[in-house]
């Protein structure tokens, strides 16, 4: 990193003398993003200083304004605002860099909006807490959900900034508004809007089992086996870039089975771990490194040539012998650079300004003919070696000589040759193009290539992303524990698993019911066992519906009754808890700890002899005692992870509970079907007992 000098602001000066001073040092002094930065240009390049992991291409801070960002000749930031920003960009940088300087760039552009909203000029002095807020709503209309909390997040540094720097008229403390998404309601349009755009489609994922099985070209079998392997694990697309070709592992197990895994960089802090492939994918993932290993040997052969010699240009073995020619005819060249004939490599050689003279062909036969000095053709070709070289990512220090995904140079394009001289990483957006992307663009895909369409005969589209959200979800319906989740996908965090969970309500409804003997707790698992129907048939009929709470979800029918409860979901015989959501768990163990501080309340309340508090005191003993029960099944080794957890009610009523008493009374043989089923229903412990019928007495 270049030169960093911090900024101290005088406590003697005024926000606007500091302000200045401010930007003349990072205009003046510092050397981030290069010391031939042209400051008042209105688009910085910053490629060399910004790493985005699996792609190429330039990275480029564009000083465009909130309204015109996604435009690429859009309006520029208003000054004195305008050069605050660029300070405030080279600054961070310096002091704490990151790849994501779109999200930083969007949250300043959202607060200049916002101060040229609120009247007068776009000055940064002027920032307060209704500024901020301002510039959170603007956010929260422009982004999703996601991308606003994260550019938030941003906004709040920014505020930190200013006022720890005296660059605001007052000081003042602010948050940012914008939550972070918690759960969302698995009902609705949105969530299935939300839960199309992150999921494949299934006829992708046959699609590309058939391209598997049926591809013969390079390119389309290197680009199928990476679907492969996207399907065998939750990954990001840029730790599948960071594989060394050694990057399989198998163990034996001391059952005899063989265990097989990916030696694994998490590109997010993660620690490095061998990835597990599943069993049932652990062939196909054996099948795909193995092609994947075979069409990319020839590009590490280059790299690892050009590591020991930097300078010299990379020969194929029938090539070789033009090292010890002074001139390369075009027909040469364009064996070398994988040309179809001789007028395209005139045609590259031009394009890089290499001088051409007329050869006539040895023994004199025939008319002369371009040729180019091989010394010019061996600078042109050495200045492509990748930026970096020879390594390929710097945190891991992998170096082309030994990564898996390199290519030779060109390999995708479809119309300009492969180099034979030359190599290239694989990137996201290559792989992207070749999963359909480029479908509205007129590029060709590994579907369109294979012709594998859908049932409507549109050639599918699938993105990298998308299988890490569908693994994710398959764990989730599965049971798989969040801990486990978090592992498999590479998080630190368990709570980042929510945002992969697209579970519909519908799916939720089906894992509860088939879970498996000894999986249920309370009163359901009693009367399960003694069910005089089959235990699949009740599980259809106890689970009819459902929708998600904090602490877990309700199965209540609303189609036959309204909610009785309303909110009190604690004291409800129809919520249910599955064991294993770190996030709800944490809820359940504030609610009791809360609820145990309001039972201590209402006790010194009745000492006081308060109006009602014994009522009060009532209701908090029983919700204590309830919570203290569940996480007492939480907390028990014994329950296993995505257990269904129902918790009983003694003696509750409801109008059904009392439907039912009154049918007992006919006593008829009904009636005592009724009657036994009410006797083999009660449970004991935790001095709480029900019917699997709703309501009445025990």
């Amino acid at each position: 990193m270049s030169n960093i000098v911090p900024f101290v602001p005088k406590a003697e000066h005024d926000a606007t003398k500091n302000l200045t001073d401010f930007i003349a040092l990072c205009r003046e002094r510092l050397e981030i993003f290069g010391k031939d930065l042209v400051w008042d240009a209105d688009v910085w390049d910053v490629s060399d200083n910004v790493e985005r992991r699996g792609r190429k291409g330039r990275t480029a801070l564009v000083w465009t304004n909130h309204d015109t960002s996604k435009q690429q000749a859009g309006q520029i930031m208003e000054q004195p605002f305008l050069d605050f920003a660029k300070a405030y960009m080279r600054y961070q940088h310096g002091m704490r860099p990151t790849n994501s300087v779109a999200l930083r760039l969007s949250a300043l552009r959202a607060l200049e909006r916002a101060l040229s909203n609120t009247g007068g000029m776009a000055k940064v002095e002027r920032t307060d807490a209704a500024v901020l807020n301002a510039a959170a709503l603007l956010l929260q209309d422009k982004f999703e959900e996601t991308t606003a909390y994260r550019i938030g997040t941003q906004l709040n540094m920014i505020a930190t900034f200013l006022v720890s720097n005296k660059l605001t008229k007052a000081g003042f403390t602010w948050k940012s508004p914008i939550p972070r998404p918690g759960e969302r309601n698995r009902i609705g349009r949105k969530f299935d809007e939300d839960r199309a755009k992150r999921m494949p489609e299934q006829a992708a994922l046959d699609a590309l089992a058939a391209a598997f099985c049926i591809a013969t070209e390079p390119v389309d079998v290197l680009v199928a086996s990476v679907g492969a392997l996207l399907c065998s694990a939750p990954d990001r697309i840029n730790e599948l870039f960071r594989l060394p070709v050694d990057c399989e592992v198998s163990t034996k197990q001391e059952n005899g089975d063989e265990s097989y895994g990916l030696r694994w960089w998490p590109s997010k802090g993660a620690e490095p771990m061998v990835k597990g492939i599943v069993g049932t994918m652990a062939e196909v993932a054996k099948m795909a490194v193995g092609k994947i290993r075979k069409h990319t040997e020839e590009a590490r052969a280059m790299a690892r040539w050009y590591t020991t010699n930097p300078e010299k240009l990379f020969l194929p073995e029938d090539l070789k012998r033009l090292r010890r020619q002074e001139y390369v005819g075009a027909d040469q060249l364009s064996l070398l650079l994988g040309m179809q004939n001789s007028s395209k490599a005139c045609r590259w050689a031009n394009e890089l300004r290499l001088p051409a003279v007329k050869v006539r062909p040895a023994g004199g036969i025939g008319a002369p003919a371009n040729s180019y000095r091989f010394e010019d053709i061996e600078r042109a070709i050495v200045a492509m070696l990748p930026k970096g070289f020879p390594t390929i990512d710097q945190e891991t220090g992998l170096t082309y000589g030994d990564a898996l995904f390199v290519v030779p140079k060109n390999f995708f394009h479809a119309t300009r040759g492969t180099h034979r001289c030359m190599f290239e990483a694989v990137t996201t957006d290559v792989i992207n193009n070749q999963f359909g992307a480029g479908h509205q663009h007129g590029k060709s895909s590994l579907f369109s290539r294979l012709d594998l369409k859908d049932e409507d005969g549109n050639y599918p589209n699938v993105t990298t992303h998308q299988f890490r959200h569908w693994l994710n979800t398959l764990a989730q319906k599965g049971g798989l524990s969040q801990m486990d989740i978090a592992k498999w996908s590479g998080r630190k965090d368990v709570q980042q698993n929510a945002a992969y969970d697209h579970v519909t309500a519908d799916e939720m409804i089906a894992l509860a019911r088939s879970i498996g003997d000894g999986a249920i707790f309370g009163p359901l698992a009693e009367f399960v066992a003694r069910a005089p129907v089959s235990r699949d048939e009740y599980l259809k009929m106890k689970f009819p519906t459902a929708h998600t709470t904090e602490l877990g979800f309700c199965i209540h029918d609303w189609i036959m009754l309204p909610c009785q409860r309303h909110l009190d979901c604690v004291n409800c015989t129809e919520h249910v808890c599955l064991k294993g959501d770190p996030r709800k768990t944490a809820r359940i163990r504030q609610s009791l700890a809360d609820a145990e501080e309001q039972l201590a309340r209402a006790s010194e309340g009745v000492n006081e002899e308060f109006y009602g508090a014994d009522r009060w005191l009532v209701h908090h003993r029983l919700t204590v005692e309830r919570l203290r029960n569940l996480v007492d099944i939480l907390d028990d080794p014994q329950v296993p992870q995505g257990a269904v957890i129902q918790l009983a009610i003694k003696n509750e009523f409801s109008q059904i509970g009392s439907a039912v008493d009154d049918r007992q009374q006919l006593g008829d043989a009904e009636a005592e079907i009724i009657k036994r089923i009410r006797e083999t229903s009660k449970i004991a412990g935790n001095g709480a007992a029900t019917a699997a019928l709703p309501g009445g007495t025990s």
